[in-house]
């Protein structure tokens, strides 16, 4: 799947120099088209896992991007585009974004009468289509392999100043998966997940913010 992934983008990335502000992509998941930047706009259609798409540029904050996907045009979370960086198929985070070309765009009624006129709900949404307030000022995610071993990282920053990190090491059939919520008022949470392939068991432990610990043993 991973060379599937990089070819496919690889081919795509030599078309890009038709259109300066375009990079070719693939999308990492069934995701849906939407058409504005927001989950309160109405569906365009699914974009398929593996799909090529065409990423016209990004919100400032790189959260939405502004994608084709053949002749339809519409918006998805940028968690869901991977484009190849130093050889290599990623997923497009805010500090990547400018490094590949990937400008920062607006969005406005102009866009949605270009590409949406035709469609049926397009009267009832002509009149200032409600753009939902995003619920995290920030998020980045990084995957990193190395002999055997894969380590990924998500982050996350709310907009009242909570965070919450998961970490995943997966090497030998067992992977350790961690994750930490502060909150804006500095109360932390934390759940330590391990699985084992040998005995096919995981084991969780979920520790709240009072310091109350729970662990629970799940076997296959």
């Amino acid at each position: 799947m991973f060379r599937k992934l990089l070819l496919a983008l690889a081919m795509l990335a030599g078309m890009t120099s038709v259109a300066a502000a375009a990079t070719a992509a693939i999308a990492t998941g069934n995701v849906n088209l939407r058409a504005g930047p927001s989950t309160a706009y109405p569906v365009v259609t699914v974009v398929p896992v593996g799909a090529r798409i065409t990423t016209y540029g990004c919100l400032d904050g790189y959260s939405w991007c502004d994608i084709g996907l053949g002749a339809m045009r519409g918006w998805v979370s940028a968690n869901y585009i991977q484009v190849v960086y130093r050889g290599a198929p990623v997923v497009l985070t805010p500090a990547l974004a400018p490094r590949i070309g990937v400008v920062v765009v607006g969005y406005n009624r102009a866009y949605w009468d270009r590409h949406y006129v035709r469609y049926p709900w397009y009267s009832s949404w002509r009149y200032d289509p409600p753009i939902v307030a995003p619920r995290v000022n920030s998020f980045d995610r990084t995957v990193e392999c190395a002999n055997g071993t894969c380590t990924a990282t998500r982050s996350t920053t709310g907009i009242y100043g909570g965070t919450a990190t998961h970490n995943r090491t997966c090497a030998n059939g067992e992977c350790t998966a961690t994750r930490d919520v502060d909150g804006p008022r500095g109360n932390t949470a934390s759940r330590v997940r391990n699985c084992s392939r040998v005995d096919q068991s995981c084991s969780v432990t979920r520790t709240g913010p009072r310091g109350n610990s729970r662990t629970r043993v799940f076997e296959r």
